[in-house]
């Protein structure tokens, strides 16, 4: 007599384990994506319930009067520009760190000291960050003025604050500093997850440090730096917190990015609710539109094309048994 086993499945536990988050999710990101899609195509304004506003008839109305509106326009060209000045210095110095605390030529005392002191800033609340530079660049006392002018570098104190390219330059270093830390944690870990026999091959081979880094680590780290330019990419165009602390976009709209922009369209004293969502929405489909060439531009040719060679072959062996079975046959 055989007796047959029943095998136990454990998928249905994946299941119920991610329930909390598919809950969460639909009432807490995807309803209001939803709802904030919809306001685009309304007439709402102030705070009217659902029944005290209506669906345009020109469903597009909204949409057209924010791109054509001057503030937008300024305020998407001010979040790109500092996104550009703050990523490319933090990219930068994050690659060198990581190369400096990966390296394996030489071993460095103190990593984990460096680590968290490097990364410390980004753990501090936007709010504190923009009082302290804030208070940093103060007029006419200031602790940056105090420098320049015992230095002799300036004669009075400069008004950092009236000047928009001064501004600009302060709020995309506060973004760097911010962030750098923790892009190079990710970085350090994409690279730890590197085969250490790739390197002991390259070191073999008489590879040098600089030769190592550009040939073996980046190449390996390409799926890391998407994701890390991606995820850059969204939160720079979101960026609201600090120009709206800092100096609450200015000085004349300097520091004015598109959330700072849809803030006060939602709720500095206008509640124009529509106004607000449809400019939401196109700034949604602007960072879509950006990921996808991202995803497009960085993919792996070399596995694309590998990938195809092996289904072109597969389908070359089907059809190779195929017509040896009907030769056969006949």
């Amino acid at each position: 007599m055989k007796t047959k086993l029943k095998g136990i499945s454990y998928s249905k536990y994946g299941y119920l384990f991610s329930i909390p988050f598919i809950v969460a999710f639909l009432i807490f990101t995807l309803y209001p994506t939803i709802y904030t899609a919809t306001l685009g195509f309304t007439d709402c304004k102030g705070v009217n319930g659902p029944e005290n506003y209506h669906f345009l008839d020109k469903p597009f109305e909204n949409f057209k009067s924010i791109l054509e509106n001057d503030t937008f326009r300024i305020s998407l060209k001010n979040t790109i520009l500092i996104w550009i000045m703050n990523f490319i210095p933090q990219i930068s110095i994050a690659l060198l760190l990581t190369a400096w605390f990966t390296s394996h030529s030489n071993e460095i005392r103190g990593k984990g000291f460096f680590k968290v002191v490097f990364y410390m800033p980004n753990i501090i609340t936007a709010a504190t960050v923009a009082i302290l530079f804030h208070t940093l660049f103060n007029y006419p006392i200031g602790p940056v003025n105090d420098f320049l002018e015992s230095t002799g570098l300036r004669e009075s104190p400069y008004y950092f604050f009236t000047s928009k390219t001064a501004c600009r330059i302060i709020v995309a270093f506060i973004q760097f500093w911010t962030w750098y830390g923790n892009t190079m944690i990710v970085l350090i870990s994409g690279v730890l997850g590197i085969s250490p026999d790739i390197y002991e091959a390259a070191e073999i081979d008489g590879a040098n440090g600089v030769q190592t880094f550009f040939r073996i680590t980046i190449p390996n780290l390409k799926t890391v730096l998407l994701y890390t330019l991606i995820t850059s990419l969204v939160g720079g165009l979101n960026m609201f917190d600090i120009p709206f602390l800092f100096l609450n976009g200015g000085p004349d709209r300097a520091t004015t990015t598109t959330s700072v922009f849809i803030y006060n369209q939602a709720f500095a004293g206008s509640y124009l609710y529509n106004k607000a969502a449809a400019a939401s929405m196109i700034m949604w489909v602007i960072i879509a539109l950006c990921s996808a060439v991202l995803f497009f531009v960085m993919r792996d040719k070399d596995q694309i094309k590998l990938e195809k060679e092996i289904k072109r072959a597969k389908k070359e062996a089907k059809l190779a048994s195929k017509g040896g079975v009907n030769q056969w046959q006949w």
